[in-house]
Formats: structure tokens, sequence, C-alpha cells
């Protein structure tokens, strides 16, 4: 792997769905190497894969590099390279679509830069996914746990 790309897995985690969650990012390029991961107190699995991936990209320095994103959410990687979000974008996330904070957020910071998203099958034989895991559950577990504002105030508007 050379310099002129980046490498991203990603992963999210919640304990209950909603619960503790949390989530883990490793970011590769050339012999360089990141790990990312943070947790929240009351938060669902899918806000967990999403943010993995808005986390991965806001640390990013570098926009003129391609990255690959290597993500085991169907939801995250059909929702890119389907369409399904420029449909959600396009009607203003009509019909209650989930998360419209985190794919807003995601789309503004993807508009940046090059992305590929691979789908990787999880808890499998990978490594890099399975690290990602173990950070986004670890995350969960931890005391240092943030609000999900975007999840919690949403619940509390309903």
């Amino acid at each position: 792997m050379s310099m002129d790309s980046v490498i991203m897995y990603t992963d999210g985690a919640s304990r209950g769905n909603p619960g503790p969650g949390g989530y883990g990012v490793v970011l590769m390029s050339g012999t360089r190497r990141k790990e990312l991961s943070q947790g929240y107190r009351r938060t669902t699995n899918n806000r967990m894969e999403l943010l993995a991936v808005i986390a991965g990209l806001e640390s990013m320095k570098r926009t003129d590099l391609p990255i690959t994103v290597y993500s085991d959410s169907q939801y995250v990687v059909k929702a890119v390279k389907e369409g399904w979000l420029k449909n959600w974008i396009a009607t203003d996330f009509a019909k209650g679509k989930k998360n419209k904070d985190l794919w807003k957020r995601y789309h503004t910071l993807a508009k940046g830069f090059d992305i590929n998203f691979v789908w990787v099958k999880g808890h499998a034989s990978n490594p890099h996914n399975n690290r990602c895991d173990e950070l986004a559950t670890a995350a969960a577990d931890s005391k240092d746990l943030l609000v999900d504002e975007g999840y919690e105030l949403d619940i509390d508007r309903n």
C-alpha cells in the first residue's frame, strides 16, 4: 500500500439497539496506521456504523488521496453505492428515513473526497475489521460515553 491512497476499516456496535454504543476505525496509508474509537450512552448500531465513517473522514488531514472504506454495514455501503442517500437527500428524508443528521454530515464531508465503499463480512477472518469491532465494543463498554445528541434529542421530540 502506497502513500497515495488510504484504506479505512470501520465498524459500529451497540449494546441493545438502542443502547450504549461505539464506533471503531482503523486508517492505513503506506506504513502509517491510526485507530479511532468513541462510545455513546444511548444510540443505535446503524448510527455507530455511519459515525465511524464520518469520524474517519473528519480525521483526514489530506483530501486529495483516494479512500477505500471497508464496512460490514450493508446499510452504509448500499446507501452510498446504490444511490439510496441521493434519494433521501432529494426528498429531505421523507417517510421517516432515519439518521438524517449523520447522513447530511456524511454527505457534506464526502464531497471533498474520492471514496469507494467495499462491503466485508463481519465477524469473519479479516483482522482489520475484527480490530474495528474490538474498538467499537470496547468504546460502547467504556465509562467515557458521550451523548449522541442527534439520537437523544430526536427521540425526545417524539
